[in-house]
């Protein structure tokens, strides 16, 4: 039986949250999975590839989930083409929506997992003109402000006690934060 839409995003919200300390192997991580999707995915849809999130900053807890921003030439393409592929290869793949206001309105997402079902990459491919760069700011700003980054770190653990078992809580728990340090960054 094919799983559908909202059962698949009904499962990967069930996915467990976790902090770990921060791995050294992280930026090892990216670095594999980004020339996976470089031999796997059609030539000239790839334009550039990021690392970002929080395993994207030294010396802070984060999921142990690689963040990748990956800038591709045509959303319609990669929705067309990129999806069917790394589906095929197993990872779970979602047209996602973004937020009002937030550009494109929606976007290819994937998640990667591990032998033991466990994500270890998520991958969001967008355009040039994505609001979703602004997540770059963001990790720049946290990598040139330790104290920045602690802050992050400690209101993380707070939303991990507080919606162990709700990812959308969490992720939405990150927000005003994440807002205050892009403001500061554009600042600078």
């Amino acid at each position: 039986m094919t799983e559908t839409q909202e059962q698949k995003v009904a499962r990967v919200l069930l996915d467990r949250i976790e902090l770990v300390p921060p791995d050294p192997a992280w930026p090892r991580l990216f670095t594999e999975e980004k020339a996976r999707l470089l031999a796997c995915l059609p030539q000239g849809l790839v334009v550039c590839v990021e690392h970002f999130g929080s395993t994207s900053i030294p010396g802070i807890w984060a999921k142990p989930v690689v963040d990748m921003l990956v800038e591709v030439s045509d959303l319609d393409r990669a929705r067309e083409e990129a999806m069917p592929i790394l589906e095929a290869l197993g990872y779970d793949a979602f047209w996602r929506p973004q937020p009002q206001g937030a550009t494109p309105p929606h976007y290819p997402w994937f998640i990667r997992r591990g032998p033991g079902g466990e994500r270890t990459h998520h991958i969001h491919m967008t355009v040039a003109d994505s609001t979703l760069w602004e997540g770059l700011a963001f990790r720049d700003y946290l990598r040139a402000y330790p104290d920045a980054a602690v802050d992050y770190e400690r209101l993380k653990r707070d939303l991990l006690v507080r919606h162990p078992g709700d990812r959308v809580a969490y992720t939405w728990g990150k927000s005003d934060f994440v807002r205050e340090i892009a403001a500061r960054a554009a600042e600078h």
